[in-house]
């Protein structure tokens, strides 16, 4: 589902690039933060069954079940998000030229940062333009975490959506603390808004139906 949605709207991104991505302003906040059952099992079901009747039916049960799997199963990569730059064509920092800027930029001063869905720790490292990071692939696309102070997962491990892969930071090519993702299916980059915005509607969606 989410690789369909990816390449779709990846598509679409290579035919209207300034118009998609400038809908995510800077320094706005763009997706809803439920703190209340971040990557907890146990939180949620406390939070549903609360309103939920004592007795429910076996399929009721097992709808419910799937649903708070649903909400566990992605995360949001920080407690709160402000996009500071966003993908696309943009006033290099640097150079003040117009350059592609291939990720997504999340306002983070050493805040933990955490896995947005399961996958595989492809990579970890430290170079002069990403400084420290961490790369998470998940089956046909992988997530750069880049700028990190602190990286706290190594190649191989495997993690689970909030589990924290690292520490956000200022280190490599960057003017400020900063959390800068980056998505990747094969050599193509793609938008991280898409990314986040699959895992608002998954966790929307979740949460209206174990209100009900």
């Amino acid at each position: 589902m989410l690789r369909t949605l990816l390449i779709t709207v990846g598509l679409c991104c290579c035919m209207a690039t300034s118009a998609q991505f400038h809908t995510v302003m800077p320094r706005t906040t763009r997706y809803r933060i439920e703190r209340t059952a971040q990557g907890k099992a146990g939180e949620i079901t406390e939070m549903t069954e609360k309103a939920a009747p004592a007795e429910l039916s076996a399929d009721t049960a097992l709808m419910r079940k799937q649903w708070i799997d649903s909400y566990l199963s992605v995360s949001y990569p920080l407690k709160e998000i402000y996009v500071t730059s966003p993908f696309g064509v943009r006033t290099d920092p640097f150079t003040k030229k117009r350059k592609r800027h291939n990720g997504l930029d999340l306002r983070a001063d050493r805040c933990e940062t955490y896995a947005m869905m399961h996958g595989i720790v492809a990579k970890t490292g430290h170079d002069r333009l990403s400084g420290k990071y961490v790369i998470v692939r998940h089956g046909d696309f992988s997530v750069s975490y880049c700028h990190l102070s602190e990286c706290l997962v190594k190649k191989g491990d495997c993690v689970r959506p909030g589990d924290v892969v690292g520490i956000s930071g200022n280190t490599g090519r960057s003017t400020g603390p900063h959390l800068h993702l980056t998505v990747r299916m094969g050599r193509k980059h793609i938008n991280p808004g898409i990314l986040l915005r699959f895992i608002d509607e998954t966790r929307r969606q979740a949460l209206e139906k174990l209100s009900k």
